[in-house]
């Protein structure tokens, strides 16, 4: 089992998660995992009827709309002081950051392509969480995250053709921002709600992304199309927000190292509702990666 150290106490104080909580905490990272993975579809969607910039400002300020309304209506008091620049590093991770330079991407690289991040983002996240919390995984759980990243840049590469491109300055930009606001938000989720650090970091970057989103929406060129609204609203609603409220919380109870490997099923998801949505085309290697990485999450929550 995975030990780490308590976000109050020494790090030489190693500190047992419960059974039930794994349980709950695992169920509740899955499932931010399983909104995650629609985002670079949905983000494919939303460059239908708007500019990269307009569709990452929009997002933020909707998103950070619902969060500020949930937080006034229950009267949630202010964070404290220590703890905003750990709320700085989520917002300039997860809430600026990754959207930005994934959305970018996306403008001239396949969602398969861009699935190559969140392959590589579980082990990023756990050596970021090794440095910066002093958690000590086992040997077999960092042998077991090794495997099951290869496995999955292999196939994300296999399906993009195994060619670089432009993109990956900003897909490999993204994967270090996102590893560090997922590192910070996890510590965070254990002295507040996980809704609440997400919820804050998004009302503190409304100074920015309200302009940003004025002048976005004014300069790029707006088509209102189904598929771009919808892919407007899930990526500010589910990815930016009800997602990183269950993953935040997730990672809280099971501890960043482990809930991080969970995200080695990302990709994967990924592409298979890029298949479903998007018409990309799926080889036959996808079973047998699903199978490889499976193997590999077993490993990583009983290291």
């Amino acid at each position: 089992m995975t030990t780490q150290s308590s976000a109050t106490a020494p790090s030489s104080i190693a500190v047992t998660v419960p059974r039930e909580r794994r349980g709950l905490g695992t169920a509740l990272a899955f499932l931010g995992v399983a909104s995650f993975s629609l985002t670079f579809p949905a983000t494919a969607w939303g460059l239908e009827g708007f500019g990269p910039w307009s569709l990452v400002a929009a997002r933020c300020v909707l998103a950070a709309l619902v969060a500020g309304g949930c937080l006034l209506a229950l009267k949630v008091p202010l964070p404290e002081r220590r703890h905003l620049p750990g709320l700085a590093v989520v917002a300039a991770g997860v809430v600026l950051g990754f959207p930005m330079l994934t959305t970018l991407a996306l403008q001239t690289s396949t969602t398969a392509h861009a699935a190559v991040v969140v392959g590589l983002l579980p082990l990023t996240t756990a050596v970021l969480s090794a440095v910066r919390m002093g958690s000590r995984p086992s040997r077999r759980f960092w042998l077991a995250a090794l495997a099951g990243a290869a496995a999955v840049v292999a196939f994300t590469l296999t399906q993009s053709g195994g060619a670089l491109t432009a993109a990956d300055g900003y897909l490999f930009a993204a994967l270090v921002v996102c590893a560090a606001g997922y590192t910070e938000g996890g510590r965070l989720a254990r002295v507040m709600p996980g809704w609440q650090v997400i919820g804050w970091a998004l009302v503190l970057c409304t100074p920015l992304t309200v302009p940003a989103a004025a002048v976005a929406l004014s300069s790029e060129p707006v088509q209102l199309t189904w598929h771009g609204i919808a892919g407007l609203l899930w990526v500010a609603l589910g990815s930016q927000f009800l997602g990183l409220v269950v993953w935040y919380r997730g990672m809280a109870a099971i501890g960043i190292p482990r809930a991080s490997q969970l995200q080695l099923a990302q990709p994967l998801l990924t592409l298979v509702w890029s298949a479903l949505l998007l018409g990309e085309h799926l080889t036959a290697a996808a079973p047998l990666t699903a199978v490889a990485v499976l193997v590999c999450i077993a490993v990583t929550q009983r290291s």
